[in-house]
């Protein structure tokens, strides 16, 4: 795998409409290749659907996804996908169900070994996927993914259900993975676990971006602030303003949200101005609550007709209807 310059992946005007129901609205973006972005937003945001076309699972009803570019493949085996549910057969062991998709694929029994290392499964490959842990089974999934050794990886959600441990050793896999000079789109509903270390982000909402960008200039306008309760709000702020602390917001309690000055900033700021201070409290924004302030919750979905939905098949917990 060498590193590549261009896009990776091109998504240009995305429609997906299921009858009455519009999924996707007019999704645009770029992943340049070497880096790595996030699709974010809460369940039903169009993250999964998007994932599936650029995967080509989908057909979109409008628009385009290119995959590859300048130096880099356009071929199936230049892309490795994992899905949510991660497609184990709870019966079958780690081992046996690479080897299945290693046939699949026309990829050398040798290449197991080798993912199998390459994510740290261990001894853990010799168990049945039923009696796994989250975190073993999303490493089954990633080594699926990777048996063609592609340079684009594509994850839906591939933090779900993870302990913090899992979690960072994820991070760090796909740190490595951009680092060589690969590529990866993911899904998340948690901007936190993401902004640490994607690249892009593309937060949806209902179906349509409404952001795109880094992690830093969606921080610098979500900052953390500092709650200031003073005898002479107005004061304070206009004096704060004037020193160039323009970030300022009176609250309805009375108090100031002051972003970007520091507390010994705050206290010359008042001595200057001949405001009593009574308290400064830290008002540290967490990233979901910037992403609940960006996006609505998951619009409801139609219910079938009275009696259909007694007669939908069960998924089993790999996700094949019976």
């Amino acid at each position: 795998m060498s590193a590549s310059r261009g896009p990776a992946f091109t998504v240009r005007g995305l429609n997906k409409r299921y009858n009455l129901v519009s999924a996707v609205e007019n999704v645009s973006f770029t992943v340049a290749a070497g880096t790595s972005a996030a699709l974010v937003g809460p369940a039903g945001a169009g993250k999964t659907t998007i994932l599936r076309i650029v995967l080509g699972l989908l057909e979109p009803t409008a628009g385009s996804v290119a995959i590859g570019g300048q130096g880099l493949p356009g071929t199936a085996r230049a892309v490795g996908g994992m899905l949510d549910p991660r497609g184990l057969h709870p019966a079958r062991t780690a081992r046996d169900h690479l080897l299945v998709y290693a046939a699949a694929v026309d990829v050398a029994d040798e290449r197991v070994d080798e993912v199998i290392d390459l994510v740290g499964l261990g001894t853990a490959a010799d168990t049945r996927a039923g009696a796994l842990t989250a975190g073993q089974q999303t490493r089954v999934a990633l080594a699926t993914a990777l048996l063609g050794d592609p340079p684009l990886l594509v994850l839906d959600e591939p933090a779900a259900g993870l302990d913090n441990a899992e979690r960072a050793w994820l991070q760090e896999f796909l740190r490595r993975h951009t680092r060589r000079g690969g590529t990866v789109l993911l899904s998340s509903q948690s901007l936190a676990t993401v902004i640490p270390f994607v690249d892009n982000l593309i937060v949806l909402s209902e179906g349509s971006v409404v952001y795109e960008g880094s992690p830093a200039r969606l921080r610098r306008g979500h900052p953390d602030r500092l709650v200031v309760a003073s005898s002479t709000p107005i004061a304070l702020a206009t004096t704060l303003a004037a020193q160039g602390f323009t970030d300022t917001v009176i609250r309805p309690d009375g108090r100031l949200a002051v972003a970007e000055a520091t507390e010994g900033q705050i206290h010359e700021a008042a001595k200057t101005a001949g405001v009593r201070l009574d308290s400064i409290t830290p008002d540290p924004i967490h990233p979901d609550r910037v992403l609940a302030s960006l996006t609505k919750p998951a619009r409801p979905q139609p219910t079938p007709y009275p009696g259909v939905a007694a007669h939908l098949p069960t998924p089993t917990p790999y996700g094949i209807p019976r």
